[in-house]
């Protein structure tokens, strides 16, 4: 097989299939799992230099570098870094870019550790930070400061699935000289091109779907260009390192996201629109599905959808939430999503300040066994429901 000269000429389905390739040695297909701490040098001169490519074990090697060039294409960055969860990408990310004194616009629907360690750490250090509600759009230049740097966002927000104009939200910000920085973990970075959108960062939780399988801990950060080497400098400053079997499961997984997304996506739209006929159910919260919620631009920006969506309850009692939820056999209950099985939750949204119905909610992640008996499987719930009510 002749070595791939320019891996990008090819459509995103087959950069999936190619990536990592060219760590691979010797005709074996994928990259080998390096686990190194100390790496050696031929000689003083090369030492200390630290001219060649690989210097000690933090600092990459050929299973980190494979991955991180995968991730780099799969988002259109400039290139990435990998660190050891979602969580710890954000805050490598914002600890990188916000210094004492900066003031922080954060969207109001994000990831509820996110906003812990906003509202800790970075305010024990000195940084502001102002929530925004989701759907501001344009008007967000309302809300720039002098000394606002960051803009963050995550669309859909993974409770309640508000859709951003992130376009209008990063021309504010770069008109403005702050940097917009996404979530991107809902679209996998594969379903919504962040940077074709005017992002200059984007954060994606490889636990999720990169990985596919709900056995590994990982996190994204793709840069551009102009933001690559200070956020290179902090990662390694920081002693950031992801573990080599990990990024070596991300990299299996990358393989086959798209085949992997495209049944999640199958199966979640089937189900949203079965919940939509069901008594039981207000309203599904689903950007993917005609006439829902956030569903023209998701259609504007979006190329596909995941399996993670919401519903809203007609019923607010707890208990009969609770005997729906005790029973079911398919879902389960459990934080995360993105592997291949089905999850459903209770919706949290106590903190959102814009957010404005009290309805009991669920969040599902559709995963990839038979609509059918996935349908079966909720329908028994909602008896039970039914029955407590």
């Amino acid at each position: 097989m002749t070595k791939i000269a320019d891996p990008k000429k090819f459509r995103a389905e087959t950069q999936l299939v190619t990536a990592g390739r060219e760590y691979s040695e010797h005709g074996i297909v994928n990259p080998p799992v390096y686990h190194a701490s100390t790496i050696l040098f031929p000689t003083v001169e090369a030492l200390k230099s630290g001219a060649q490519p690989y210097v000690y074990g933090r600092r990459g090697t050929p299973t980190s570098r494979a991955l991180e060039t995968a991730i780099a294409r799969l988002e259109g960055g400039h290139d990435s870094r990998v660190c050891s969860s979602g969580l710890s990408a954000v805050a490598t990310t914002l600890l990188a870019f916000l210094r004492p004194g900066d003031h922080m616009l954060m969207t109001d629907a994000v990831y509820g550790p996110v906003r812990h360690f906003c509202g800790t750490i970075l305010k024990n250090h000195g940084v502001e930070i102002d929530h925004y509600d989701p759907l501001i759009g344009a008007n967000i230049q309302g809300l720039l400061r002098k000394n606002t740097r960051v803009v963050y966002a995550e669309s859909p927000g993974s409770q309640t699935m508000e859709v951003q104009d992130t376009r209008a939200i990063a021309a504010a910000a770069r008109k403005h000289g702050a940097l917009m920085i996404i979530d991107n973990t809902w679209s996998a970075g594969y379903f919504f091109k962040a940077f074709e959108h005017g992002c200059d960062i984007s954060i994606t939780s490889a636990s999720k779907y990169v990985g596919g399988h709900s056995d590994i801990m990982l996190g994204a950060i793709t840069c551009s260009g102009e933001t690559w080497p200070q956020l290179k400098e902090a990662f390694g400053t920081l002693g950031q390192y992801a573990g080599p079997d990990d990024m070596y499961l991300a990299l299996r997984g990358l393989h086959t996201l798209d085949v992997r997304l495209e049944r999640h996506m199958k199966n979640a739209l089937t189900i949203a629109e079965w919940l939509r006929g069901r008594p039981e159910v207000k309203e599904v919260l689903h950007p993917g599905l005609a006439g829902c919620r956030g569903h023209e631009l998701w259609k504007r920006d979006f190329t596909g959808a995941s399996g993670l969506f919401s519903i809203l309850l007609n019923t607010r009692s707890q208990e009969a939430v609770a005997a729906m939820l005790n029973g079911l056999e398919l879902f389960g209950m459990g934080y995360s999503w993105g592997g291949f099985e089905s999850l459903i939750t209770p919706l949290d949204v106590r903190w959102r300040s814009s957010w404005h119905d009290d309805s009991l909610g669920l969040r599902l992640h559709i995963g990839l066994e038979h609509p059918d008996d996935l349908k079966a499987d909720l329908a028994s719930g909602f008896a039970r429901l039914n029955a407590a009510v």
